[in-house]
């Protein structure tokens, strides 16, 4: 079967590529190959009760399926140059904010209306954060929160389906440039277009990865980052969140001078498991519905390391550090920060005698037996400084779940607008790309090169 344009991968990026394909030109014959489900069917079948932890699907559909890993993530599309990405860097700052706002203009119209628009503009928490040797960086942040990230997938998708061909649990085996374009291969059959875009996300890595060999595609290394999910109790940081919602606050380690950064912060959220290529590591959500939200807040302490030479492979070490958590732990591992500074694992009577009730039925264990000293050195720091801008912070029932792990794909080589420097017509987009990280600016990446494939 023939297609002007076929895109692989129904995330965030591939979306907006194809809502922007068929807003600009109605007549382009498109279809979207998606290794996951459908949206409606997705369903994690941990539920705390009868399946406690992960049980290794086929395919997860945490990470994958319509709407990519971000269709359950609490929604926050962060309309920012300085962090989420580098997709200035393509195509200048003053472009990607353009597209971000557009990106956000779109789900405020397909069922993101009412929900807030927080800033850190002009706040008074930058200036307390200075004086305690921590620095908060500029950001937009939309929060539609789980819920009704859930609905503006649901409406977008609903607008899509009679004008796009969709092919769900249709992973693609391999591409093939051809003379007329490119051919893509499946288990069900082999599929030609002029134009491919690939938009495959985190999930997608190995994947791409393979691809590129494959193909003679230039990549190199990216980092990864490691770190601990924290949860306390909302009321710690709730002068933060209730202004800001998300706060990204970044501290340089006095020890070794490492950057410790706060990630994905989650107001009255909860902790989940997330399972990326067959190793569980643990996340976080949230949601708008007031009657769906906790009494915790959890949000992400996390160390970035680039390997360069002679290792390269950034994400295998990693990955390496979530499989030893998932040995000793069965998955994930929670322990009281006052058991890790006295250097004792946490059991289930001391996680169940402290003042707040985890939100994720986690292993106890002893997160000093998984992550590296210099990573854990770095977190027991960040928790002590942003105890001095939110106290309670260090308190001892602070829960720390292990291990968070952001992974990011080897960055492909492409030039401007995203297209490859080796194959005319072949663009390589959002997470995926290594080039993005975020909701907001895979979001982009989508519709920069539907833009410049229609013309």
């Amino acid at each position: 079967m023939n297609y002007d344009v076929i895109i692989i991968g129904a995330g965030p990026g591939g979306i907006f590529s194809a809502y922007e394909l068929v807003k600009l030109n109605r007549n382009l014959k498109v279809a979207v190959f998606e290794a996951g489900h459908a949206l409606e069917k997705r369903r994690c079948p941990i539920d705390g009760e009868k399946i406690k932890t992960c049980i290794g699907c086929k395919t997860c559909s945490i990470m994958s399926g319509f709407g990519g890993a971000g269709a359950f993530s609490d929604g926050k599309y962060n309309i920012t140059n300085d962090f989420g990405g580098t997709l200035f860097e393509y195509i200048g700052k003053k472009k990607a904010l353009e597209l971000m706002r557009y990106v956000d203009e779109i789900n405020m119209s397909y069922g993101g209306e009412g929900t807030k628009l927080y800033s850190t503009a002009g706040t008074k928490f930058k200036k307390l954060c200075i004086q305690n040797d921590l620095h908060l960086l500029d950001a937009s942040v939309r929060h539609l929160g789980t819920d009704i990230n859930y609905i503006v997938l649901e409406n977008l998708y609903n607008y899509l389906k009679d004008k796009v061909e969709f092919f769900f649990d249709t992973p693609v085996e391999t591409v093939l440039a051809s003379e007329n374009g490119y051919t893509i291969k499946t288990a069900e059959g082999e599929y030609s277009c002029e134009k491919c875009i690939i938009s495959v996300g985190r999930s997608g890595s190995k994947w791409m990865e393979k691809v590129c060999g494959e193909m003679g595609i230039q990549t190199r290394s990216n980092r990864v980052d490691i770190g601990v999910r924290v949860e306390l109790p909302a009321e710690v940081f709730s002068h933060l969140t209730d202004e800001l919602y998300e706060s990204k606050i970044v501290y340089r380690t006095e020890k070794y001078g490492d950057l410790v950064r706060t990630f994905c912060m989650n107001p009255k959220g909860a902790v989940v498991n997330e399972n990326t290529n067959g190793i569980i590591t643990v996340n976080g959500h949230s949601y708008e519905d007031p009657a769906k939200q906790t009494e915790n807040t959890n949000f992400a302490l996390l160390v970035a390391k680039h390997f360069s030479e002679p290792f390269k492979d950034s994400n295998g070490y990693g990955e390496s550090i979530a499989r030893l958590s998932n040995m000793l732990g069965g998955g994930v591992i929670v322990q009281r920060f006052g058991d890790l500074i006295r250097g004792r694992r946490s059991t289930e009577d001391r996680i169940e005698g402290a003042f707040i009730t985890p939100t994720l039925n986690a292993t106890p264990g002893d997160l000093s037996l998984v992550l590296p000293k210099r990573i854990l050195d770095g977190i027991v720091e960040m928790i002590y400084a942003l105890d001095k801008v939110a106290p309670g912070t260090a308190n001892d029932d602070t829960l720390l779940y292990g291990v968070e792990v952001k992974f990011y794909n080897m960055e492909v080589e492409v030039g401007e607008n995203l297209m490859s420097k080796k194959y005319d017509g072949l663009y390589i987009i959002g997470d995926g790309s290594g080039i993005t990280h975020s909701l907001s600016h895979a979001s982009a990446s989508g519709v920069l090169v539907a833009r410049e494939i229609a013309g």
